[in-house]
This record gives C-alpha cells, sequence and structure tokens, in this order.
C-alpha cells in the first residue's frame, strides 16, 4: 500500500457484504474502532486550536500541485490542503476510515466497491464534493497529466461508475485483496477548479481543495503559509477530531539540514525531525536547549522499514553485472561508519522489508520456495543456498578481506588494475558519480569513496539542489544515489512501482534502479494478487531473496525511532500512535495557550 506507516485491540469483524457498508475497511477484515467512535486514541479532547506553526523545508518549490511529475511542491501541501476518500489509523497495520467517503461497501466478488459520499463533504470553496470530482479525480491521476506513479498505483481499478448524486462504485480488473483499500486512498480534486485551472499547467494559482487549510500567502524560494479554513467541513468528524489544531502553518525554506539547524537553534521554527545522526549527537545544545526553551526526543514507532541504500541505476552500462555490483558492494563498512560518524546509532538494514515480518530469514521452504522454483535456473544460486546478510568488517571479517575478495570478484567479472586505475578488457576506466541532495551525507560517502579508489575505481560525488535533483532522479539521469524504499506493513501495489519492469522506463517512476527480471515481475504480481496473509509473507520473502541476491543496492541502516527536536511550547496526546511520521504526530499536538505564537 502507498502509505508507508499503518496491537489490534477489541477486534471485530466488519467484512462489508454488497448489502452492508462500514465507515472502517481493512485487508484482513478486523478494526479496531466501531461504528461510531469518538475519535483515534492518539488524538486528544483536551486539544486547543490557536497559534502560528513555523517548520521548515530545504531546496525551494515551482509549482503547487503535489501529483504532476514536473517541478517540486511544498511542504505540506497535499496533507494539508487535499483530502482522500478515506483516510489511514495509525495504530493499526493496515486499516482505514472513512472522511470524504462516509459509507464504504466491498462487493461480495471483490471485484469493486461502492462509496458513499458524506453529505456534508465540502470544497474550500463552498461547492459539494460530488461522485463527478471522485470519478474525474481517478481519471486524471490515471491520465498522463499526473504524475506516472499513480497510473502504475491505480492500474486496477478499471472505471467508475456513479450510481446516483452521493454514490460511486470502483471496478476492478482483478482480484486484489488491497485494492478497496488502494482506492479509497484516492485523492479527490474539485472537477470545476482544474477544468478553468488545467491540472498539470505550470501555474501557481493556490488550488481548492477540501482539507482543513487554505493556502494563504505564496512566496517561492523562502516560504508557504497555509491557514486553517473556518469553515472546513470536516472539523467535527471522529477521523478529524483533536487534529489540526494550529491556525496557521508557515513553512521555511532553508539552504541544507546544516543551516537549518542554525536557524532552528535561533528560533526560526518550532519543529525539526533530525536525520543526521552528528547532529542528533552533538549540534543539538546550545543555551536555549540548557535553559529548556528547546528539547530533543526519540518517539518510538514501529513503522516498517523498507531498504535504505546507495542504489546502482542499472542504465549505466558499468553497473549491468551483477559480479561488478556485488564487489562495489564490498566496499562499504557500515560498522566504521556506524560508530565512527553516527555515534552507533543505528541498525544496518538487512532486507528490503526491514523491521519487518515480511523479511527473508534463512532458507526458503514450503510456499516460498514453490515460488522461486520455477525460476531456479536463472536465479543466482545463492537465492537457495545461502540466507541474505549484509556484508560486514566485525571480526574475523574485516574490510581488508572485503576489499581483497571485491578484487577478486572485479577481475572475475573483466576488470583489473593497471597503473592504479581498474581497467576493462577494452581499457577503459571504472568511473561513476555518486548524486547527492545534502551536504551533510558528503562525509558519510567520503570514506566508502576512498574504499573504492583502492580498487582503483574512479569515483566522486556530487550535490545539487533538491530540485534539479528531484528532476534528474524523475528521469533517470544518475550513476548512484541514496534513496529510502519504504515499505507499508502491508506491502502491495506500490511494489510494481518499485521493481516492476513495466515501471523501468516510466519516467517518475520509483524503479530507480532499471530492474527488469522475470522473476522480480512474477513475485511482484504474487504479492499485489496474494488471497491470504501466508501468501502475502511467502512472496514478499522470495522477492526479498531475489532483490538481495540481484546486488542491486548497498545497503544502509534504519533508526527504529524518529528523532525530534522542538520548543517547549507545545501540549500533546497522552497516546503516540504506531505508525506514523513525525508530521502525522505534530498533527495531533497544540499550542499550551500563553506560549502560542500569534501572526
Amino acid at each position: 500500500m502507498k502509505i508507508l506507516f499503518f496491537a489490534l485491540l477489541s477486534l471485530f469483524v466488519v467484512w462489508p457484504s454488497s448489502v452492508l457498508g462500514a465507515q472502517g475497511i481493512s485487508i484482513d477484515g478486523k478494526v479496531k474502532y466501531a461504528p461510531g467512535f469518538s475519535k483515534f486514541d492518539y488524538a486528544s479532547d483536551k486539544a486547543q486550536k490557536g497559534g502560528h506553526l513555523f517548520l521548515h523545508d530545504l531546496g525551494s518549490y515551482d509549482k503547487l500541485n503535489p501529483y504532476t511529475l514536473k517541478g517540486t511542491p511544498p511542504a505540506g501541501l497535499d496533507e494539508l490542503v487535499f483530502e482522500t476518500l478515506a483516510v489511514p489509523s495509525l495504530d493499526e497495520p493496515f486499516a482505514s476510515y472513512g472522511l470524504i467517503a462516509k459509507d464504504i461497501v466491498v462487493a461480495e466478488d471483490r471485484l469493486s466497491v461502492t462509496f458513499t459520499i458524506h453529505e456534508d463533504a465540502r470544497f474550500s470553496d463552498g461547492s459539494p464534493i460530488t461522485p463527478e470530482d471522485v470519478k474525474f479525480s481517478l481519471e486524471t491521476l490515471k491520465s498522463p497529466a499526473a504524475s506516472p506513479s499513480y497510473q502504475i498505483y491505480f492500474q486496477d481499478i478499471s472505471s467508475a461508475e456513479i450510481l446516483d448524486p452521493r454514490r460511486i462504485r470502483f471496478h476492478f480488473s482483478q482480484r486484489n485483496r488491497e485494492l478497496h483499500m488502494i482506492a479509497a486512498q484516492l485523492p479527490v480534486f474539485s472537477k470545476k477548479f482544474y477544468t478553468s485551472h488545467p491540472f498539470d499547467a505550470p501555474d501557481m494559482t493556490p488550488p481548492i481543495g477540501s482539507g482543513p487549510y487554505l493556502v494563504k500567502e505564496v512566496i517561492p524560494g523562502k516560504s508557504i503559509t497555509y491557514v486553517r479554513n473556518p469553515k472546513y467541513w470536516g472539523r467535527d468528524l471522529n477521523v478529524r477530531r483533536g487534529m489540526f489544531n494550529f491556525d496557521t502553518i508557515t513553512y521555511k525554506y532553508f539552504k541544507d539540514q546544516i543551516v537549518a539547524v542554525e536557524a532552528f537553534k535561533a528560533g526560526e521554527f518550532d519543529f525539526m525531525p533530525i536525520n543526521i545522526a552528528k547532529q542528533w549527537a552533538r549540534d543539538l545544545d546550545g543555551a536555549r536547549f540548557k535553559r529548556g526553551e528547546l528539547v530533543k526526543e526519540a518517539l518510538p514507532h514501529k513503522n516498517n522499514a523498507g531498504m535504505q541504500s546507495f542504489v546502482f541505476n542499472l542504465r549505466k552500462p558499468v553497473f549491468k553485472d551483477r559480479l561488478v555490483r556485488k564487489a562495489l558492494s564490498l566496499a562499504f563498512d557500515f560498522e566504521w561508519t556506524n560508530e565512527a560518524l553516527f555515534f552507533g546509532q543505528y541498525t544496518r538494514c538487512d532486507s528490503f522489508f526491514s523491521n519487518s515480518t515480511m523479511r527473508a530469514q534463512g532458507l526458503p521452504s514450503d510456499l516460498e520456495l514453490s515460488y522461486l522454483e520455477p525460476f531456479r535456473a536463472t536465479l543466482p544460486q545463492e537465492v537457495f543456498t545461502t540466507p541474505p546478510a549484509p556484508f560486514g568488517t566485525l571480526p574475523p571479517a574485516s574490510l581488508r578481506a572485503n576489499l581483497i575478495q571485491a578484487q577478486k570478484i572485479l577481475a572475475q567479472a573483466g576488470w583489473n588494475v593497471k597503473n592504479g586505475v581498474l581497467v576493462n578488457s577494452a581499457g577503459q576506466p571504472m568511473e561513476f558519480e555518486i548524486l547527492l541532495v545534502g551536504a551533510g551525507f558528503e562525509r558519510v560517502m567520503e570514506p566508502y569513496i576512498n574504499n573504492l579508489k583502492k580498487l582503483g575505481v574512479r569515483v566522486h560525488s556530487r550535490v545539487i539542489d533538491p530540485a534539479l535533483y528531484n528532476r534528474r532522479l524523475d528521469n533517470f539521469d544518475f550513476d548512484m544515489t541514496v534513496t529510502v524504499f519504504g515499505q507499508a506493513q502491508s506491502p502491495g501495489n506500490e511494489q510494481r512501482n518499485y521493481w516492476h519492469s513495466s515501471s523501468a522506463e516510466r519516467k517518475g517512476s520509483r524503479n530507480l534502479i532499471g530492474i527488469t527480471d522475470p522473476a522480480v515481475d512474477r513475485l511482484v504480481d504474487r504479492i499485489i494478487y496474494a488471497q491470504t496473509q501466508e501468501e502475502l509473507t511467502a512472496a514478499c520473502k522470495a522477492l526479498d531473496r531475489v532483490l538481495w541476491y540481484g546486488y542491486y543496492v548497498v545497503p544502509n541502516w534504519y533508526l527504529a525511532q524518529h528523532r525530534v527536536a522542538y520548543r517547549t511550547i507545545f501540549a500533546r496526546p497522552e497516546t503516540l500512535p504506531f505508525y506514523y511520521s513525525p508530521f502525522q504526530a505534530l498533527m495531533t499536538w497544540w499550542f499550551v495557550p500563553e506560549k502560542r505564537r500569534h501572526r
């Protein structure tokens, strides 16, 4: 599922039939919250509205539509201005509850889902949300006007049928146990607004949405300000109660994270996720921290960590050979990096589903093995004989031993060192560029680059601004980069966008690696069309092995908590969600009245 972060208590079955509907839906038919619940447990009845929240983002933005390919949208736009038919529960692994859709009915044959639009649902211009708007939204996101990732994600929703002034039915091309959940994630656009303002037009006209905020002030390159809509239609709904408590939210833009930290310490904004270990360990100090005006805190979560990694672009000839990729992976010393640069804070990614029950362990057996058997002749033998594990340097292993092994593998692949340079049989040197979006990552990459140079590889890193970086990734214009393949608690359709051959040459897709492998395609399909949890788990583990031994990435690290720093001006609910981002948690916080800012 697209939502990256989705235990179960007081379970009861609400598996909708073709007659009975429900506000809550899930993959397995179980939801935590009973009909008529008052609020999510991670929201508070004590929350108070008011004040001006200041946040930050890096780089800049050049468009006000987060759903198109070209350009960079501002932070917060899709979360604050636009809404979906249903919203995920952040304390359940795979459940959603109706927002724009008051009632959700899954057909008994699982080939359609019917949504009843809430009678009070309104866009910010006061116009009612209709089935026509929903149909327009689906057709727009499946069209070339939208980013290709949405076309991939919604491709199994074959059509939309308007039943009456409040109901619309989505028809599916085939059965898929999560497709009703995917349909419920559809963002709903105003057909009227986007008829007069073409969806993919490169302008800065503030959009009409149905969310809790309006775009108030646009200053490209500097800031964007959202103001809470006093007429927001959903303010009293149970799925919104206690949330979106700030009167205004302003994002200020900074060149990079290093500058942003200093701005935060100077009081430029109020809340900051910390993604750099050095900053967390050393830079969050000073007089305002000592006085207690600023604090830092680690917020625990249960998110599926997925895979952060250095990514090889297989569209580049130098990376087409699996042995070359394996050798280059051996040159990364995570253990040294973690201790010397990260203060021992991280855990190594050991799977494309790290920190999850979906990760492959031991050797394949039973159902998982049956999924792999048809491809035994074409898959690397390690898939069947060797449990997946990252290359390490803890004794008895060592970096020196790994580099010697890498040198032998490169020679096997036809690459040998001459005059200190690694060359192939044609005398061409191995050289490539590592594309980065933040200067803070250079210190992490330099030791890896130095290790590669010991093998005779000519490699350098290059830092560019976020807008250009996104454009280059959308066009697969890079050799190697760093990225995160995030995973939901219940993997599904997004796997097609990550690994399937159909997305390999589709600009804007997340198949940054450029994988085109029949075995991968088949296993992705098995994930998407799994009918039981057992089938889903087996398919994920099988895919994990195939991706792992393709050596498509150099695995990085993850952290099972969110590191945040903030001004001591907030009150917040007593309960944290389980599966969430820092921003999602923040949207349940509120200002202590005497400490709130005004504008």
